[in-house]
């Protein structure tokens, strides 16, 4: 199995909690909270008119573990993606 292949399969079961956790608060590093809705590939974010697609997800899931938003800043939402990523929820004990 290819490398991409692991790293697909392994975004998909990141991908399959976020799904999982919509609706569920988030906190920012400065300590802003959030929730989101899923919209069919994007997170509908409660406290900006941004979305944030699945494949800003997976690009920054090739970075994790994130020590913090400035790792992500070429993405959109960086402190939304670190909240997100770096959640036990989320991240479990893969990183």
């Amino acid at each position: 199995m290819s490398r991409e292949m692991n790293e697909q399969e392994h975004f998909e079961t990141i991908w399959e909690r976020i799904v999982a956790l919509a609706g569920e608060e988030f906190e920012q590093i400065r300590g802003g909270r959030f929730t989101y809705t899923v919209e069919g590939n994007a997170l509908d974010l409660d406290r900006t008119n941004q979305k944030l697609g699945k494949a800003q997800l997976a690009e920054a899931l090739k970075l994790v573990p994130l020590s913090g938003p400035g790792e992500v800043n070429h993405l959109r939402g960086p402190s939304y993606i670190y909240a997100i990523l770096m959640d036990e929820r989320v991240r479990k004990s893969d990183w």
